[in-house]
């Protein structure tokens, strides 16, 4: 359950309380004590999910991507206390977006929202996890996304997507 990271480092994105590139693993000591089960990378910035269902995120933040309120970078891990009482089961990070996937198949989003990649019916970005209302209803059981849209998979089978569509991207034809 330990994390370790390396490489790149500009934005904090290691989670080292530093800005040095790392040319070998580095432990993320500020999730000492956790036990974490995923991690995700978007552009700049790094989401961990504990066992518990917390979310802890670093990094570039100039989007509102990291989901704690702010716009600051953190070149620490810091708790995405907006998800506090929710069991989060997945975590996603594209690249000024992210992504919460609960135990009840809720989805919450977070991040630059350009072209509607939120999808929450506006283009608002949010610094804070906002409820994708339009998937109430459906149990949702992964979630991805690229560049500039998201995508939702249903425990029935069914796709979702949203966002910009330049390149017919959302798979509906147009």
């Amino acid at each position: 359950g330990a994390v370790y990271a390396w490489g790149d480092n500009y934005n904090g994105q290691l989670g080292d309380g530093t800005t040095a590139n790392r040319t070998t693993p580095t432990l993320v000591t500020a999730l000492s004590g956790q036990t974490v089960t995923a991690l995700a990378a978007g552009y700049y910035y790094s989401l961990a999910l504990t066992s518990t269902g917390a979310v802890y995120a670093w990094g570039d933040n100039n989007r509102g991507q990291l989901g704690d309120g702010t716009t600051t970078n953190r070149t620490t891990p810091t708790l995405v206390t907006a998800l506090s009482g929710q069991t989060v089961t997945a975590v996603a990070g594209v690249v000024y977006h992210s992504f919460a996937l609960t135990s009840t198949g809720a989805v919450y989003a977070w991040g630059y929202n350009s072209s509607g990649r939120l999808g929450d019916g506006t283009t608002t970005n949010r610094s804070t996890p906002t409820l994708v209302t339009a998937l109430s209803g459906q149990t949702v059981t992964a979630v991805a996304g690229g560049d500039s849209h998201s995508l939702a998979l249903t425990s029935t089978g069914a796709v979702y997507a949203w966002g910009d569509n330049y390149n017919g991207q959302l798979g509906d034809g147009t």
